[in-house]
């Protein structure tokens, strides 16, 4: 218990002391997370509500497909990541081994999935009911579309949260791609396992906290946003 004090209490003096390191640690992994997070939104969200709108020969194999992609182990992302990105890789011409760049493709086929099927969920589930009372209202694809996906508006919130929850907190992946270069590539969770194999206890939990801390904030916010949302429907 006096360690996970002590741990809190580092935690806390580095941060109102301004440590450059840390603050750098930080900015990189909220910029790695986010990028990551974005690229997942942008092609994630769309994709799930088309497809939890839409049905066609051999969607349930790509539903499969995507279902299985949320459970792909984030250490085998990795690998395969940086076996495209190494010299003798299909895109090992590009440069991106050891780069942030690399940490956001792996922490992109991680999260991607995730949202994807998430957002399949959500759509689908919203009452079929819903759909058949506007179709007999006489409301166009589009207009039905709309209102299934203003319906499922909180599932898709929580699909991001749990795509960037399961980004934020990976340390396989990103140990691989990035090499966890001191000033380049290390985030929090690659600062925690160095700390820890070095015997710093104290700087891992602080680290620890940190990220934990970072987590709930950006957890609350989008639980926030959620309610707003909501309260906005009724």
């Amino acid at each position: 218990m006096s360690d996970l004090l002590e741990g809190l209490g580092a935690a806390w003096v580095l941060l109102i002391s301004g440590d450059r390191e840390l603050w750098a640690i930080i900015g990189l992994s909220l910029w790695v997370s986010g990028a990551a997070l974005a690229i997942s939104t942008v092609v994630g969200v769309p994709l799930g509500a088309w497809l939890g709108l839409r049905s066609f020969h051999g969607r349930e194999l790509v539903a499969t497909v995507i279902y299985t992609g949320m459970g792909l182990p984030p250490v085998v992302v990795g690998l395969f990541v940086y076996l495209l990105l190494s010299r003798s890789g299909v895109f090992g011409q590009l440069g991106w081994l050891f780069t942030p760049r690399a940490m956001v493709v792996a922490q992109t086929v991680i999260s991607l999935p995730l949202i994807v099927g998430l957002t399949i969920t959500a759509v689908e589930g919203v009452g079929v009911a819903l759909r058949d009372q506007l179709r007999a209202l006489g409301a166009t694809a589009g207009q039905i579309a709309r209102a299934v996906l203003w319906e499922a508006r909180s599932g898709m919130i929580v699909a991001l949260v749990a795509g960037f929850g399961s980004i934020i907190s990976e340390v396989g992946a990103v140990m691989l791609v990035g090499g966890n270069i001191e000033g380049s590539t290390r985030v929090l969770t690659t600062a925690i396992v160095l700390e820890t194999r070095k015997g710093a206890f104290n700087q891992a939990l602080a680290l620890a906290f940190v990220l934990l801390g970072l987590t709930f904030a950006l957890n609350a916010i989008a639980l926030h946003l959620q309610g707003r949302l909501m309260r906005r429907g009724t």
